[in-house]
């Protein structure tokens, strides 16, 4: 699998990452393990998960595999702190809670350093200054080799990454920022993007496939074994049903039909060479499911299809976002 820089550091990744949210919750062990084994026999390094997936679970699981079934040192794994499930806060950004996160997600995953530490989200109710200190604090103990964001805003991505690069030798770049990304959510080209793409921040997309639905298994209604039907995730899915997200998936299902492909593939390759990408990433449910996606390897779009597909989903940009003087 073809490998990537990470943001403008030395870390390299395959540029398709798998993703755990599901693991220790839809996907059960064995499930897990093969899907692990596929994606390393495929040369797929970069294995994303957080300390708040299954309570944890996720990372317990990933940290077994890692010990009776891939080398350690095979995986670029990352994990996120920061997310919180309390009454009355979602996001912990202190240091005191986040250096602890960091600690307890070394236990579960039964190593010394993971090789991306990244924040979950933004905390308006914690200095960003304190937030930050606890990346550099987790890379100079040799807890973490590199560090990232994720679900920043546009103004939030870009005052943390020049705050890191004030002071380099003393604080760490930015190395990525984890978004929701595809051809049915493309809101970060807004102003998220152009600030990664400027401070040199590679952007690993979450939910590459519009939540599962490019991939048309919603046209003719919800499968009962889909994440639509699930209890859980049913509402995660539902925003992406409507008419305008319809058209998207029918383009998709056209340009692949014309390529001899699947839907999946066209909307994976799509959002896996937009500009600032470095991997998105996968989030099977099952083996099979992931063997599909990482068949996207050696696919690339022609330009007009790729164009078309600009074309059709296309986010309403005004001003300020576009330069004023073609407005």
């Amino acid at each position: 699998m073809e490998q990537r820089h990470l943001g403008r550091t030395g870390l390299r990744v395959t540029r398709l990452g798998l993703g755990t949210l599901n693991w220790a919750r839809d996907t059960d062990e064995q499930e897990a393990a093969d899907q692990l084994k596929v994606f390393w026999e495929a040369g797929g390094s970069l294995v994303d998960t957080a300390d708040i997936y299954a309570d944890g679970g996720a990372e317990y699981l990933l940290g077994r595999l890692t010990e009776e079934l891939v080398p350690r040192e095979d995986l670029v794994i990352a994990t996120k702190a920061g997310s919180v499930l309390e009454p009355d806060r979602r996001v912990d950004g202190s240091r005191r809670h986040l250096l602890a996160a960091l600690d307890a997600s070394l236990e579960r995953l039964g190593t010394d350093y993971v090789d991306l530490w990244q924040l979950h989200a933004f905390d308006p109710h914690t200095p960003l200054e304190e937030t930050l200190q606890a990346l550099d604090l987790a890379v100079t103990s040799g807890r973490a080799r590199y560090v990232g964001l994720a679900n920043f805003s546009g103004w939030q991505l870009a005052r943390a990454g020049t705050w890191q690069l004030a002071a380099p030798g003393v604080r760490n770049r930015v190395a990525s920022a984890q978004m929701e990304y595809s051809l049915l959510q493309r809101g970060i080209e807004r102003e998220v993007l152009p600030a990664a793409l400027d401070l040199g921040i590679g952007l690993l997309p979450s939910s590459p496939l519009g939540r599962g639905v490019l991939t048309g298994k919603y046209r003719q209604g919800t499968p009962a074994d889909s994440r639509g039907a699930s209890e859980h995730l049913a509402a995660f899915v539902a925003p992406y049903l409507d008419e305008t997200a319809s058209r998207v998936v029918e383009a998709v299902t056209t340009a692949a039909d014309g390529l001899a492909v699947t839907p999946l593939q066209v909307a994976l390759s799509w959002v896996r060479d937009r500009p600032g990408v470095t991997a998105p990433i996968l989030g099977a449910r099952t083996a099979q499911q992931l063997r599909a996606a990482l068949s996207v390897e050696t696919l690339s779009l022609p330009d007009e299809i790729r164009q078309a597909l600009d074309d059709v989903s296309a986010p309403v940009h005004h001003y300020p976002d576009h330069d004023w003087s073609t407005l």
